[in-house]
């Protein structure tokens, strides 16, 4: 009896595995009701399960809410994020395009969370081009690094999971 729950329990980690590692979307991650869907009432059991799996490899599941959508489990957003980048070009991103979303973000966290996205363009037209700026901002709120609610900008969901603020702004202020 022990074996067929230990045998169901594996085959449930490899499917979230296989849910969470391998991109269905265009965005990232599985929304908790998938899990659910796919796992069973006992999802969180195996999200547990698989976390620590990934911990031997330096990674974990991170669970976040998106901004205004409640705190229920079956609308938060899990995915698989690396604890502690081993490797600098992870990303894939071009690095002006990674230094526009890093001071696009140290300046939403200088201002308590929230600018307006006049603000915000203002402060990256400075030092980068105007005609870059607009589609990155628009493509970073598509991607869940930022969120827009009437024209204020704030920290979204993706940024919760993926990015360590305090780090951030160590390196900001260090430089």
């Amino acid at each position: 009896m022990a074996t067929e729950e230990e045998s169901r329990t594996e085959r449930k980690v490899k499917k979230a595995a296989q849910l969470l590692l391998f991109r269905s979307h265009r965005i990232p991650g599985v929304k908790g009701w998938e899990l659910k869907k796919a796992l069973g009432e006992d999802y969180i059991e195996v999200i547990a399960v698989l976390n620590s799996m990934l911990d031997r490899l330096g990674m974990e599941v991170k669970r976040t809410s998106e901004e205004g959508k409640g705190n229920e489990e079956t609308t938060d957003r899990f995915m698989v994020v690396l604890k502690s980048p081993l490797i600098e070009k992870a990303s894939g991103e071009r690095i002006d395009n990674v230094a526009m979303l890093a001071a696009t973000l140290a300046y939403i966290v200088s201002k308590q969370g929230k600018a307006t996205r006049k603000a915000v363009e203002e402060f990256l037209s400075e030092k980068f081009p105007k005609r870059r700026l607009y589609f990155a901002l628009d493509r970073y709120i598509k991607q869940g690094y930022l969120g827009e609610n009437d024209k204020v900008l704030y920290i979204g969901w993706r940024t919760r999971a993926e990015v360590d603020k305090n780090s951030l702004l160590d390196l900001i202020l260090s430089s």
